[in-house]
């Protein structure tokens, strides 16, 4: 599969597509308009940071207890349960004379309930689309989460704007609504990929058979590690230019879109193994010219070189795809993402302590060079353990799909 026009006849790809853009923009809508909401209410930075962005720790606290659900339900049920969940959680948040608690636990619980949104989405996606079209189909994923994540934005400010933040987050729960819509009629239904019941107890067993395949573990590591300690970097773009900030934030989204589209649409398959190794470096190398003091266009241009370096987490998805039998790859993929997040918010809180020593410039080096120093680490084990196969269990399907060295 090598052209849009390919993706997007595919069965069921579309309606997946326009159903999760849908959400992408609820989602950044609603958190604005609830961290407006908030802020107005308690003049509080940090609770309207929270209100915006405490559900991805909720996302953490559901990949270790909910996410054997994932593989265990049917998947069309999941994910429109999850937008109707989503649908009337936002129209009360919007609900006059809710108390501030009741809005932080409703937060909460959604954000609880969407830590199996993304599992069971990218997992639906390996299954519709054929073998070699995942990468195409999470590269056009990945780029409308950027454009939608700018309209959601956009929209929400012209309604907080012209109304209040209610009206803009009812506005959203009726884009959530219309995702359910597009789900129940356009997803066919499937049975689950695994059988047995959902529990915590079975969450942590797939997380602990997931993590010890070494072959597996490399990649999740690589996936990481590499790319928390730079989102570390980018944490940092404020103090280190406070008047040009936005421009440095807009140079990396261009940087990879361009490499999502690239690796996507142009690289050939066959080619797109070798490539891991120089995007991982490609990712870190370019922070180490803050060592000087740049203008501020050539750390523009550094940053968005950098940025395409995140193009290797597309090639490594698809890697652990291939390495993880198909039972249980909706809960390899949402453990991926809940240890993005994890790993995220630990390279920003690491670069922001280090930066309270040296300057922002020098903290930016130094977490590059921690970037750099894990993927030439784990490059060996990367490339020894592709192809290597996880043995089946009795009575599990075989892992499809196979790997490239990179």
């Amino acid at each position: 599969m090598r052209t849009y026009r390919e993706l997007f006849r595919t069965p069921e790809f579309t309606p997946l597509f326009f159903a999760t853009s849908a959400q992408v923009a609820a989602g950044t809508m609603s958190g604005l308009a609830l961290g407006s909401l908030v802020y107005a209410a308690t003049r509080s930075a940090l609770l309207s940071a929270l209100s915006m962005f405490g559900p991805s720790f909720a996302q953490l606290l559901g990949a270790t207890t909910l996410l054997s659900a994932v593989d265990r339900l049917p998947p069309r049920a999941v994910l429109g349960t999850i937008a109707a969940v989503y649908t009337v959680g936002t129209a009360a948040v919007a609900a006059p004379g809710m108390p501030l608690w009741g809005r932080f636990a409703l937060v909460m619980a959604l954000g609880l309930a969407g830590s199996m949104g993304g599992a069971v989405r990218w997992g639906l996606l390996s299954e519709i689309l054929p073998e070699g079209g995942y990468v195409l189909g999470r590269s056009v994923f990945n780029m409308s989460v950027g454009v939608m994540q700018i309209a959601g934005f956009a929209a929400g400010g012209a309604l907080l704007a012209v109304l209040s933040p209610p009206a803009a987050l009812l506005t959203a729960a009726g884009l959530y609504l219309s995702a359910v819509v597009v789900i129940r009629t356009g997803l066919t239904r499937r049975p689950p990929r695994a059988a047995g019941r959902p529990s915590v107890r079975e969450t942590w067993r797939v997380n602990t058979r997931l993590w010890s395949h070494a072959p597996r573990r490399h990649v999740y590591l690589a996936l990481w590690v590499p790319n928390g300690l730079v989102v570390g970097c980018e944490a940092l773009y404020v103090p280190y230019a406070p008047d040009a900030a936005g421009a440095l934030f807009v140079s990396g989204a261009l940087g990879m879109l361009a490499a999502d589209t690239a690796l996507g649409r142009f690289v050939p398959a066959e080619t797109r193994g070798r490539l891991v190794t120089p995007l991982r470096l490609l990712l870190a190398a370019p922070y180490l010219l803050f060592a000087l003091p740049l203008p501020l266009p050539v750390a523009v241009a550094a940053v968005a070189v950098a940025s395409a370096g995140f193009g290797a987490s597309l090639l490594l998805q698809d890697r652990l795809v291939a390495l993880t039998p198909g039972e249980m790859r909706g809960q390899a993929l949402g453990l991926h993402s809940s240890g993005m997040m994890a790993m995220q918010a630990i390279g920003a809180s690491l670069a922001g302590l280090t930066a309270q020593f040296v300057p922002p410039g020098t903290a930016m080096v130094l977490m590059a060079g921690a970037s750099l120093a894990v993927t030439i680490a784990l490059t060996p084990r990367l490339r020894a353990s592709a192809g290597v196969r996880e043995p089946a269990a009795a009575g599990s399907a075989a892992p499809a799909g196979t790997t490239r060295a990179g």
